[in-house]
Formats: C-alpha cells, sequence, structure tokens
C-alpha cells in the first residue's frame, strides 16, 4: 500500500501542531494568572469553559462549549457522508448554522477576556482570526495581566472555620452529623452545605430557618435520606441511610405542593395514603381503624365522602398533613404548611403540630412567617450562607434565644442578618457561623 505524503501535507499538519502548543502553553499561562490550575488548558473543550467563566462569561462559556463540541461532531460525520445524499445538504446547512453559533459566542468570550485584562476591544479581530496568537501573548507577557476585580472573583474570601464537631447518637433522638453535601456540575464541584452537626430530642417542634440558597431542602433531603450526603444520621438506634428500608414508615415529610386528586373522596384519599405509608404486616382491620383515627384527629371524619376539590384552603392542608402522619412517623417534616392560609387559619394548623410534637414526636418546619407561631416552637435551625456561598449552621438552639444571640427582636430581623449584601441582608453569615461554632466548643461540643 502506497501512502503519498506531499510536503503541503506535513506543513499544515506541523502548522497545526504548532499552533496547538502555542495556544495551550498561552492558556496554561492565563490561567496561572487567574490563581488557578495551569494544567486545565490540557483539557480539550472544557479549557474554553474554564476561560469563559475567568472572564466573567460563564453563560456564555456554557453555550460556547455545546456549539463547539457539535461542530466537531458534525464535521467527523459530514467528511464520511456520501455528497450525493440528502443528509449532506442538511449537514451543511446544520454545520453552518452551528459555525456561526459558535462565532458569536467566541466573540463575547473573547470580548470578555479583552474586558478582563483592560485591552481595548479590537484585540477581537486578532482572537478571530488567530486565538492562539492571542493566546500566548496574553498569556506569556508580564505586561498582560487581568485587573484585581477578575481575580478577586477566583479568590475564596475567608469562610468561618470547621467547627470540628461530632454530636453522639443513641437515645431516641435525631442525630446529625453531616459533612458536606456536594454536587458537580460543568467541571465544577459546589459545596451546597457543610459542616452541620445537631442533635434533636423528641417532643420538640423545631424551626427550619435560612434565607434562600442556604440549604434548607438540601438539609431536610440529607435527612430523610432522599439525597445521600457525606453525613452520619441516626433516628434513635437505627443509621438512616443503613436501615432506610425500616426507617421509611417512621419519616414523614409534607411537601409545600399537595399530592391529591381532586375528584377522590378525602376518606379515599387517606386510605390510599394508608396502602402507601402503612407496613404490610399491618391488618385489615388495624388499617381501617388506623384511617378512622386520623381523620377524627384531623378534624376530618365528618367530611370523610366529600370531595377533596370541594375542600378549603385549610381543610386541604389538614388532609395534606394527615396523609403522611397516618404512619405516626417519628420524625415529621413539613415545608411550608402555612402557605396561602390566613393567620388565624395558619395559627390553628401550627397549634395542632404542637399537639404532634407533645406525643414525643420530633416535628421540624419550614415556614416563610415564623414570627406570628414562634410561640410554639422550642428550637430553631438556622442555616446561612458563608463566603464560599455554602450553606452553613449559624445557630440552632431554643427559639425564646435565638433573638438574643442574633442581637435582634424577630426571626425575620434575624434572616436579613445572614443575608448576603447583594441579597438586601447585612451579610453578617460568617460572624453568627463562627459565633456559634465558638459557643458550642466552649460548652464542651454539645449542639
Amino acid at each position: 500500500m502506497n501512502v503519498n505524503i506531499g510536503i503541503a501535507d506535513i506543513i499544515n499538519v506541523s502548522f497545526n501542531l504548532l499552533t496547538y502548543i502555542v495556544g495551550v502553553i498561552g492558556m496554561w499561562n492565563i490561567f496561572l494568572k487567574f490563581g488557578s490550575k495551569g494544567y486545565y488548558a490540557l483539557i480539550p473543550i472544557a479549557n474554553i469553559y474554564r476561560i469563559s467563566e475567568y472572564a466573567g462569561r460563564e453563560k456564555d462559556g456554557r453555550f460556547l462549549m455545546l456549539f463547539d463540541f457539535s461542530v466537531k461532531i458534525v464535521s467527523i460525520v459530514f467528511a464520511v457522508i456520501d455528497e450525493n445524499s440528502t443528509e449532506y445538504n442538511i449537514l451543511v446547512m446544520l454545520l453552518i448554522l452551528l459555525t456561526i453559533c459558535d462565532l458569536l459566542y467566541s466573540v463575547r468570550v473573547y470580548i470578555g477576556i479583552c474586558k478582563a485584562f483592560e485591552k481595548s476591544k479590537l484585540w477581537i479581530i486578532l482572537w478571530l482570526t488567530a486565538d492562539w496568537i492571542c493566546f500566548f501573548i496574553f498569556g506569556v507577557f508580564k505586561s498582560f495581566r487581568p485587573s484585581e476585580e477578575y481575580r478577586d472573583v477566583l479568590k475564596k474570601a475567608e469562610a468561618a472555620e470547621l467547627s470540628g464537631i461530632v454530636v453522639p447518637g443513641g437515645d431516641s433522638r435525631l442525630s446529625v452529623n453531616l459533612r458536606q453535601r456536594s454536587v458537580r456540575s460543568f467541571f465544577r464541584k459546589f459545596t451546597l452545605l457543610r459542616d452541620v452537626h445537631l442533635s434533636i430530642p423528641t417532643g420538640h417542634m423545631v424551626l427550619l430557618l435560612g434565607g434562600s440558597g442556604a440549604g434548607k431542602t438540601t438539609f431536610l433531603n440529607a435527612v430523610t435520606g432522599y439525597e445521600k450526603a457525606d453525613a452520619d444520621i441516626s433516628l434513635g438506634s437505627l443509621d438512616i441511610y443503613k436501615d432506610y428500608k425500616r426507617m421509611k414508615y417512621d419519616i414523614g415529610f409534607v411537601p409545600q405542593q399537595d399530592l391529591m386528586r381532586d375528584h377522590d373522596t378525602v376518606y379515599r384519599t387517606i386510605a390510599d395514603a394508608a396502602s402507601l405509608r402503612l407496613p404490610i404486616s399491618i391488618s385489615g382491620r388495624e388499617r381501617t381503624e388506623r384511617i378512622k383515627a386520623i381523620l377524627d384527629e384531623f378534624g376530618l371524619y365528618p367530611l370523610k365522602d366529600s370531595l377533596v376539590s370541594k375542600l378549603s384552603g385549610g381543610q386541604r392542608k389538614r388532609l395534606s398533613i394527615a396523609m403522611e402522619y397516618i404512619s405516626y412517623p417519628t420524625l415529621f417534616i413539613l415545608d411550608e404548611p402555612d402557605s396561602g392560609l390566613d393567620g388565624v387559619v395558619a395559627r390553628g394548623l401550627f397549634e395542632k403540630l404542637r399537639s404532634i410534637a407533645d406525643t414525643n414526636k420530633i416535628v421540624m418546619v419550614i415556614t416563610h412567617t415564623p414570627d406570628r407561631v414562634i410561640d410554639l416552637f422550642d428550637d430553631v435551625i438556622v442555616l446561612a450562607k458563608d463566603a464560599e456561598r455554602t450553606g452553613r449552621l449559624a445557630y440552632y438552639g431554643p427559639a425564646a434565644e435565638a433573638a438574643s444571640f442574633f442581637g435582634k427582636n424577630s426571626m425575620e430581623e434575624i434572616l436579613l442578618s445572614i443575608n448576603q449584601v447583594d441579597e438586601g441582608g447585612e451579610g453578617r453569615a460568617d460572624e453568627f457561623v463562627r459565633k456559634y461554632t465558638n459557643l458550642v466548643k466552649t460548652a464542651g461540643g454539645e449542639a
């Protein structure tokens, strides 16, 4: 087999190799200038996303990465398909469209790089014609440095140190030792929640307080075992993760939006919940007695033949709660059970939850209007975003002492104090995370 390789081919391959090496060297040094790892330059496509992120164009980088990858894939298919086929013409149009999109987002990202390095937008001409030269110049030349504003984006602010606390399990209490809960997205690791250690005894009604993004839902999902975290979580002597099949009947969760069918009756709704929530070992007679007892307990028995669609807002909420409480769970969690209810009806609902907690249960509640019912709670868990935008434990303790700890008069004022400045808050989250950590360490690690 004869292979004819001309001088032009050798020159072309050599030039492509040269541009790649020069571009990688430049990109490597750009990463170093931003205080990041240089080896990201060696990862195809992902390196473009990183550059975009550092240039303050992270969203544009996502699209650029997508279009860049799509152009490469379509180009490969385009090279092997028959020129006379219908698919060939379609691929031509698709390739043109993808190339235009790739070009547009390249312009946005390259302008972002020029802005980060405080250089004229006229550089965009060279970026679009020979970006490997620009990568080399911006990366290797010492006179090209990103502004402090852009370098500071990558610097981690001084978040509160980790507590090192571990709370013991045992008894009948809920013990949570959550080291961290992280996710990965677009080549980055995001820590949603970390260093949350607390122990809640039965018979307590607990308020879960925190601003948007502070990790409330992440915390509840971790505690219930819905989304496992790097954590040790136990209810009594049982590990919620390891013994989940045994624990699932002892944990109840009421979401903000109910999952009821409007055309079912109240009785059928509870009966269906019983078939799902109660162990199969319970006899039919016991099941029927449990259904009647739950309907009585929540004042729904007179409405047992009514359609769900005919219930008032307060009645629907009680039915939604009754569905999960049918198994008499030891840990009962509710996400905004008072949503859409007026003050009087909401108060009555929380008084019912208080009575449930008094039967040696743990009731944990998220509500956006805590001040009108705060007197019914035993404890408050306050989650806040630290300087790294990670959910942290800023306080856990008696509700009556929370205002004093934060130096505020209400739960709403506490929220304002821990929210970030760009969210309209005071940005004091790390201050209170440190204060709480020191308080617990002084008390001997009891959370």
